[in-house]
């Protein structure tokens, strides 16, 4: 078991609690999960702690929403996805953790200021592109294995979609459930599923298997256009948050 304060293991609840309510429908939220958790240990260590906690969630996300998600976007973005962990494994002693994390800070910036500067733009649904698809699956499947925080550039491909409320937050379970199985597979190469990290995801599991349930209630209640005005806005909160945390290491 890993050995954390009391403000470790608070930190640790809130984490998985995110992580939770992200499977529930509200997406954006599991991204402070790492961030959080990279208070009090290695960004490495937290990324490793709280995959099983997502691999877990996930079951509970894909019931929730085993029929509300588009297949066409899984179709297209997956894939890329497959590609992207790939890739992040192939560099994982390379690239430094700093540098993916403000990456994915700049993309999420630009398309949530994009949105909020000229809304116009998203009020026509754009139709599914492979292109577009497996470029973003791709980028999102490397953030996600290297910190977990692929959610922002798989937003940049499927928000100009408008799928409906519902399906919208199926469909992003349904990416990253798969994609998180796929990462189990490096993450174990990578020695990151350590004794210790197992035995503390299994008391944060429960918390987050809570919080789906959490998570579906307040997304089937949001109104759609509030839907996403707050992903939005919680893109551009969370993103300036990543910037920052890159520049300032």
């Amino acid at each position: 078991m890993l050995e954390l304060t009391t403000e470790g293991w608070i930190l640790a609840v809130l984490a998985s609690m995110a992580v939770g309510m992200a499977k529930g429908g509200l997406a954006m939220v599991a991204i402070i999960a790492v961030p959080m958790l990279s208070l009090v240990m290695s960004p490495v260590q937290a990324a490793g702690l709280m995959l099983p906690v997502y691999v877990v969630s996930d079951i509970g996300g894909l019931i929730a929403f085993r029929r509300s998600f588009d297949m066409r976007v899984l179709k297209t973005a997956l894939p890329g996805s497959v590609i992207g962990i790939a890739f992040g494994w192939a560099t994982a002693h390379i690239v430094p953790d700093w540098g993916v994390t403000l990456i994915v800070g700049i993309i999420g910036l630009a398309f949530a200021l994009n949105a909020l500067i000229r809304p116009d733009l998203g009020a026509h649904p754009r139709p599914v592109s492979p292109v577009k698809g497996n470029f973003w699956g791709s980028v999102a499947g490397y953030t996600s294995f290297v910190s977990h925080s692929g959610a922002p550039p798989f937003q940049v491909y499927v928000q100009p979609l408008r799928l409906p409320a519902l399906v919208y937050a199926g469909t992003t379970t349904w990416f990253f459930a798969i994609t998180n199985w796929v990462k189990l597979i490096p993450y174990a190469a990578l020695g990151q599923l350590s004794p210790a990290n197992l035995a503390a995801a299994a008391v944060l599991t429960p918390v987050a298997l809570v919080s789906v349930w959490i998570g579906l209630r307040l997304v089937r209640i949001i109104p759609q256009d509030l839907f996403y005005k707050l992903i939005t806005w919680g893109l551009l909160a969370v993103s300036l948050r990543l910037i920052w945390q890159a520049l300032v290491r």
